[in-house]
């Protein structure tokens, strides 16, 4: 393998209009209206939901200011992982990288099965009926093949892809808008007092599910052109068109069925609801094409949420924390990370199938539910690491990117997710213990195993973990003041030379620290130059 195939991308292909359309093709938004939303009407059966994506938006465009200020400083497709690394501990980075492998995985492997029926529903328009499985295995291989190709390509699909959807949920949104149940538009749902109760504090994991994707622009800042300005206008851009789209459609929905009984219309058709919803007003074609779109983002959302999951997946390989095979790249192209992440998604797949389970609601939206969770957990690790990362040095930020807006971030976040976890089984709607407990063990779990794996990195393996956050394979690991935790080895101490007693009176000559060499092979002479004096012979040099 080249050692191009192991060090950090640098092709600086992607504009910040590429990184934008990648970042809402991973949040998916018509995969958000048609599926999430409508399942948290129905699933939830709360009518907050307008106002906690309003509000959850809100709160990550806080946190972007802190989390973009310290992304200039550390850039690294590891995103979280290297910010929790450098502003936290190498081994907190590595329980981060965990929990992110393991969030981004549930939300790819989830849209499965969303993918699965709404591409059974659109083939059905034109006569072809399989079953979900088979779709989705299809979906699966498209999205292996693509995995393979170079990110530019892959922008210029997202982007035909992510215009159509957008296109399509504004039209049906305005129609929605123009049709109000009783004849009059109402802001019921955008109540805040809404949010307060334990239902309503539920739908704050929701929301940051269906806002997951804004931060990808973090992963791609080393193949942007110009880091600095690509991923915060990218993530602001974002978070915006979420704000807009998903916060309407919620409440375009509410407006056209009626505040008080959009959860049981809701309940009664799911991911159908935003189809049913404006058919009467729009001609069956358009509404047909809704669907068709529908599938699409899905499968836009699959391949972009791959690429996330594939990247970090390189990064923290290229370091030696993961097994190096899995940093083989071709291309720029992550090859082994994504064949990786490929063969795990299979694997769930066939495991899904063969146990007959559900999937929309035990795929889909536990899936999407759970990876969810993850991520804010990923959020509250990373707004601590940004807080901790300026107050050891401001490198030259204002003082509401290093401390005001990282501060307030960091509150919201931590407050979200305590909530999020005790709340979780509202969320589901499930009393299922191992739905409503599984999620939250397991991300503490792996978390835990790589603050431990990291600890043992520092221990047995110390180049490794000097690597640990820096997106660089352990080839040279130094240390800075900017790495706490790094054992420093201080050059052993060296006796005086001879000459030095013999002239006291002369100038003493300075003695350069000891430096470690290789030992000869058994068997080998030592050369003369490595012997010294007890060879009989001078050092070299005097």
């Amino acid at each position: 393998m080249s050692q191009a195939g192991l060090t950090e991308q640098n092709s600086h292909k992607l504009g910040t209009w590429s990184v934008f359309v990648i970042a809402v093709s991973a949040m998916t938004p018509l995969t958000v209206v048609a599926g999430a939303l409508p399942l948290g009407y129905g699933e939830v059966r709360e009518k907050g939901i307008p106002v906690a994506y309003v509000l959850v938006a809100i709160v990550l465009a806080i946190f972007t200011v802190g989390l973009t200020a310290m992304a200039r400083h550390v850039p690294n497709s590891g995103a979280f992982y290297a910010y929790a690394a450098k502003g936290l501990s190498r081994p907190a980075g590595v329980g981060t990288a965990f929990v992110a492998l393991l969030a981004y995985n549930a939300m790819q492997i989830g849209l499965y099965g969303a993918f699965g029926v709404a591409a059974h529903n659109a083939a059905a328009i034109f006569g072809l009926k399989m079953s979900w499985i088979v779709w989705a295995l299809l979906g699966w291989a498209l999205v292996s093949f693509l995995g393979l190709r170079q990110i530019d390509f892959n922008a210029r699909i997202l982007t035909v892809l992510v215009c159509a959807e957008v296109l399509i949920v504004l039209i049906f949104d305005a129609v929605m808008l123009g049709h109000p149940a009783g004849g009059s538009v109402t802001a019921d749902t955008l109540n805040p007092g809404l949010i307060a109760s334990a239902g309503g504090v539920s739908l704050l994991v929701g929301a940051v599910a269906g806002m997951v994707g804004f931060e990808s622009p973090l992963v791609y800042a080393a193949e942007a052109r110009d880091p600095r300005r690509t991923v915060a206008r990218a993530i602001f851009m974002t978070l915006g068109v979420a704000a807009i789209v998903y916060g309407g459609s919620a409440w375009a929905m509410s407006v056209v069925a009626g505040p008080d009984r959009i959860i049981d219309v809701a309940a009664q058709y799911l991911n159908d609801l935003f189809f049913v919803l404006p058919d009467p007003y729009l001609p069956g074609a358009l509404v047909d094409l809704g669907r068709i779109f529908f599938a699409t983002s899905l499968f836009a959302a699959m391949l972009a949420f791959h690429h996330t999951v594939a990247r970090y997946a390189l990064t923290v390989a290229r370091e030696g924390v993961l097994p190096p095979a899995l940093a083989r790249t071709r291309d720029d192209v992550p090859v082994a990370a994504s064949s990786a992440q490929s063969a795990l998604a299979l694997v769930v797949l066939l495991i899904f199938a063969a146990l007959v389970l559900n999937p929309t609601t035990d795929l889909f939206f536990f899936g999407t539910v759970s990876g969810g969770l993850g991520v804010l957990v990923l959020m509250a690790i990373a707004s601590l690491a940004v807080v901790r990362f300026f107050r050891r040095d401001a490198h030259g930020e204002t003082t509401w990117r290093r401390t005001v807006a990282p501060w307030i971030a960091a509150v919201f976040l931590i407050l979200m997710l305590l909530l999020s976890v005790v709340f979780f089984g509202d969320l589901l709607d499930s009393d299922n213990l191992v739905k409503v407990y599984l999620p939250p063990v397991a991300f503490l779990a792996v978390y835990l195993l790589g603050v431990r794996w990291g600890r043992r990195l520092r221990r047995d393996r110390p180049p490794v973990y000097a690597a640990i956050g820096t997106g660089l394979p352990p080839e040279n690991p130094t240390t800075t003041p900017e790495d706490p935790d790094t054992v420093r080895r201080e050059p052993r101490a060296t006796a005086p030379h001879p000459r030095d007693a013999e002239h006291p009176s002369g100038p003493a000559t300075p003695v350069a620290p000891e430096t470690e060499t290789a030992a000869p092979a058994d068997g080998a002479t030592p050369t003369p130059e490595a012997a010294g004096p007890e060879t009989g012979k001078p050092p070299t040099g005097t």
